[in-house]
């Protein structure tokens, strides 16, 4: 069984995010890159099921600037076999990285599909299932648990009311939440093997897709600062700053 693996690269989330002066995006300048936290559990899961026996190779795909190949030598140095990269200097948005990667999954033809369930730097959560609309796919989202039995895909999603498990004939599509597992840290000799692992260079073009933004970004603002906090006397002070002063109540 073939597994596909989409990651991304995200801005390292120990990182202070810093917005440019001009408030026209994020500032990346000499700002720490890192591969997308849920990513990393999607990458895990599927060298899990190679580890196994279930899966019988592993391929980290990627759709990105030059400079994403990092994220995906850290993919192989943690059980991947082979990566493919989709090179754009264009802003990726979901729908872009979908079709990209549907193009990717019409080549390679894997027996399952895994992503995060979203990035943390858009936090848009709709990759995973834009993909398994344009393959025709199942899919099971919010995956924490992930169990192949007999040519079908049992699993367990996190949902409001609590867990709901469905069945999903193969090929299919995953998206990971963080309780899907721990993933492992890279070893040293890991990544020196990485290096000598095939990393398999596209264009956009050379798959015939389009993922230039459809969206504008109009402004970026960084959070406001949180105040500090006051101690209150009585239960009766307290409900008049929330009244009068925080405005939360009436």
């Amino acid at each position: 069984m073939k597994v596909l693996v989409a990651v991304k690269r995200v801005i390292d989330y120990n990182v202070k995010i810093r917005v440019k002066s001009d408030h026209s995006d994020v500032d990346l300048t000499n700002v720490k890159m890192a591969l997308n936290p849920f990513c990393e559990i999607a990458v895990e899961e599927a060298v899990r099921l190679k580890e196994k026996g279930v899966a019988s190779e592993v391929v980290a795909v990627t759709v990105g600037p030059k400079a994403a190949q990092e994220q995906l030598c850290t993919a192989l140095a943690l059980g991947a076999d082979r990566a493919i990269h989709v090179q754009t200097d264009e802003r990726v948005e979901s729908l872009g990285a979908a079709k990209a990667l549907a193009k990717v999954v019409e080549g390679e033809q894997p027996d399952l599909v895994i992503l995060g369930k979203q990035a943390i730097d858009s936090d848009n959560n709709q990759t995973g299932q834009m993909l398994a609309a344009l393959t025709g796919r199942p899919q099971g989202t919010f995956a924490s648990e992930v169990v192949v039995e007999d040519g079908k895909l049992r699993v367990t999603r996190e949902i409001d009311g609590g867990l709901q498990t469905v069945e999903l004939v193969l090929p299919a599509i995953v998206t990971t939440d963080l309780r899907l597992n721990e993933p492992r840290y890279a070893k040293l000799p890991d990544i020196m093997k990485a290096k000598k692992k095939p990393l398999d260079v596209k264009t956009a073009e050379e798959l015939g897709v389009e993922v230039g933004s459809r969206l504008t970004l109009v402004k970026v603002e960084p959070p406001a600062e949180r105040q500090g906090g006051v101690k209150v006397g009585s239960v009766d002070e307290l409900i008049d700053k929330l009244k009068n002063e925080a405005k939360v109540i009436s």
